[in-house]
């Protein structure tokens, strides 16, 4: 069950450990890349992180 000791445990992960990525999208981007991810069976947030990390690749980025 969902209560307030577990949302203050969540709330703190997300704050310590999670960063949080926000973006400015022309409108129905956001629907057509969830459809997309969807089909591949993933997230959106997946979806982007596999591409960046992947184009990274491509071009040798150590940082």
């Amino acid at each position: 069950m969902y209560d307030e000791k577990s949302k203050k445990k969540t709330m703190k992960y997300l704050a310590t450990s999670r960063e949080i990525l926000h973006l400015n999208l022309p409108l129905g981007t956001k629907d057509r890349w969830k459809d997309y991810a969807a089909e591949r069976g993933i997230s959106v947030t997946e979806l982007l992180k596999n591409l960046i990390e992947e184009d990274m690749r491509k071009h040798n980025f150590k940082g």
